[in-house]
């Protein structure tokens, strides 16, 4: 008897999509297209948090570091962020974050994310462009933040709303070409 093989899904789709469309979506908040909301912060939680941290953990039983590392950090990103917008600890006496506590905390995700950036040079374009203009984002963020100028939020917003869409094409090129077995989109 022939034995049945296995074939495993590839999480980095989910993961791709979670961090794409969050992004977007907190991005249009920055361009000023958006109300800061609760589809935002759902969205924080849910699509960029928990599917993240999920395709996360199916990239490391893969024994893929470079996707579980990533999904992993990114999507447990979101739930600090969203930690920071809501305080729920402000009745135990912790402060709200200031400017140079964002500006700092933007900062260490941008040079994370640098790190993780010379780490794509081994992958395709498409996961260059996504992490290259992330580190850009977190940087435009923490400088908004330290020189307390709104106006680069909407630098920002651009940005971000780039670096989503480059993350929903990315995930769209994997997962047509798993589908139709030839790259449809290119991904470099």
């Amino acid at each position: 008897m022939a034995a049945i093989k296995e074939k495993k899904a590839n999480p980095g789709p989910l993961g791709l999509l979670g961090f794409g469309c969050t992004t977007i979506l907190l991005n249009l908040h920055n361009a000023g297209v958006l109300e800061q909301s609760i589809a935002i912060v759902a969205m924080g939680l849910c699509l960029g948090g928990l599917a993240q941290v999920i395709a996360g953990i199916l990239e490391f039983r893969g024994g893929n570091t470079f996707p579980g590392t990533a999904f992993t950090a990114y999507g447990l990103f979101w739930w600090s962020l969203v930690l920071i917008w809501v305080n729920p600890f402000a009745g135990a006496g912790i402060a709200k974050a200031s400017h140079a506590s964002m500006g700092f905390y933007l900062l260490l995700w941008c040079l994370f994310t640098l790190c993780m950036f010379i780490g794509t040079l081994k992958h395709n374009r498409a996961t260059q462009v996504v992490f290259g203009s992330l580190a850009l984002l977190f940087l435009v963020l923490a400088l908004e933040n330290f020189l307390a100028m709104p106006s680069l939020a909407v630098v920002a917003g651009v940005v971000g709303i780039f670096c989503g869409a480059s993350a929903v094409y990315t995930a769209f090129g994997t997962i047509l070409e798993e589908e139709y077995g030839r790259q449809l989109l290119p991904l470099g």
